[in-house]
């Protein structure tokens, strides 16, 4: 079983002759029609090969729908049969790569009966917004993280998703690594006792400013004009404030509130996400505590508004902590480990969350165990190894493979998005202390940020 740590490597995979179905899916629960209600969409048999549109095509975009389409050839799975964005060079670039459709306009894809999912990989601020309307087109979702930019997105996807039953899966394919599962079994089975605190990070060391070296501009790009260079920018600006063309904001969105929470959304998602996976049960934060700051990058071509290191710790309701840290200007990770009163489990020691480990240890506190907890799990340091393939290309082929999985079997997907919402509000809060300067409070049964608790 998946969850008991078997992940199919990428190569196992691609060779396997049985395909789609070879890689398990995580989920427990079906997500079938409720009475009364009526499941749109095309019905898929198991012989059907799965029709994808891309919807954003920059560098993201571009590389999941290659990965989609990878698996497609390996066993005619699915296909990409569409490929949309706002700057035309992308389309053209992304539309003969995969010989497909092409489009400037993401409702024109979504009003395609042959379309049964949508990759939706645009800056944060169109995710939800996308989403909501492929849903309600009939089409089932691979919705790139972070899963949207605010918390009353994260509530409204939550409650659409959960009424129509539609299967969307948050691309952090993280979740997908198996240093995580194995984890989740480990405390379930008691190894750490009650549990206290979960940390982890998320550094790199850039050359110059992360945000605006990592994304180059295209300085022929303008929404001027209808030729290859054209760019929609109101439409890209969408629920956004209104301003005029900025090549900057287009290609390095991440570096603006506008569009993007920064290190938060764009990072601390991977880290989160799949610690809400190993408790065993994805938990909203009761308060939540950030800061960050710039000082190594602080011109670039143009400065970010977003800080180059990040930091924050959350509290939860059951009476645990979660500590993260970021740099985009150090690459020395802190540990990734959970902490319990009877013992901790160490999930990457030297790297990030980002990189591939070959195993996990069980660190046992000695002084409080019982012989109940010896007998069990013993009282020395204990490694527990990992699929040997256990890599982020991996990852990324068990994730998609599980989404398409669960479009057949219409089972919950690895990161549905329950899940996913308790992370969203977790980088969202950490935004908005480190923008408002003070700790923030949760009411989950509001789904209300307050300053009190």
């Amino acid at each position: 079983m998946l969850n008991d740590g078997f992940f199919p490597s990428r190569r196992d995979f691609m060779t396997s002759a049985t395909g789609i179905g070879a890689t398990l899916g995580l989920a427990g629960r079906a997500v079938a029609a409720r009475p009364g209600q009526t499941m749109t969409g095309r019905v898929l048999g198991a012989n059907d090969r799965i029709n994808v549109a891309a919807i954003g095509v920059g560098g993201r975009g571009t590389y999941v729908a290659h990965k989609f389409a990878e698996i497609g050839q390996a066993n005619n799975s699915c296909q990409i049969v569409a490929v949309c964005d706002v700057y035309q060079k992308r389309v053209n670039q992304n539309k003969e790569r995969h010989q497909c459709d092409g489009y400037l306009d993401y409702r024109e894809v979504l009003n395609r009966s042959d379309v049964d999912a949508v990759i939706v990989a645009t800056p944060d601020h169109w995710h939800a917004r996308i989403a909501l309307d492929a849903i309600a087109k009939g089409k089932d979702v691979y919705l790139e993280k972070p899963m949207c930019h605010t918390i009353e997105q994260a509530r409204e996807l939550v409650k659409t998703v959960d009424e129509t039953r539609r299967v969307v899966q948050i691309g952090s394919q993280t979740c997908s690594a198996d240093h995580w599962w194995k984890t989740r079994k480990l405390i379930a089975e008691g190894a750490i006792g009650q549990m206290l605190m979960s940390q982890g990070s998320y550094h790199r060391n850039s050359v110059k400013n992360w945000l605006n070296g990592d994304w180059k501009i295209d300085s022929d790009a303008s929404p001027s004009g209808k030729g290859e260079n054209y760019v929609d920018w109101q439409t890209w600006l969408g629920s956004a404030p209104k301003r005029p063309w900025n090549a900057d904001r287009f290609f390095r969105y991440r570096k603006y509130w506008d569009y993007s929470g920064g290190i938060a959304t764009d990072l601390f998602f991977h880290v989160s996400a799949p610690l809400n996976i190993c408790w065993g049960e994805a938990q909203f934060p009761s308060k939540v505590v950030a800061g960050g700051t710039s000082f190594l990058f602080p011109d670039g071509d143009v400065p970010a508004e977003v800080p180059e290191n990040f930091h924050l710790i959350a509290e939860y309701p059951k009476g645990h902590a979660m500590v993260l840290s970021s740099s985009m200007a150090n690459s020395q990770h802190i540990p990734g480990m959970i902490r319990g009163h009877a013992g901790t489990i160490v999930m990457v020691e030297g790297g990030g969350f980002e990189n591939g480990n070959d195993h996990i240890l069980l660190r046992p506190e000695k002084q409080v165990i019982d012989e109940a907890y010896k007998a069990k799990f013993g009282d020395a340091e204990k490694r527990f190894e990992l699929n040997p393939k256990n890599e982020e290309e991996d990852w990324m082929f068990t994730h998609i493979t599980n989404f398409l999985d669960c479009m057949r079997s219409r089972q919950t997907p690895t990161l549905d998005v329950a899940t996913a919402a308790r992370t969203q509000v977790l980088v969202s809060m950490a935004v908005q202390s480190y923008r408002q300067g003070r700790a923030l409070f949760f009411d989950e049964k509001t789904w209300k940020v307050s300053t009190a608790g």
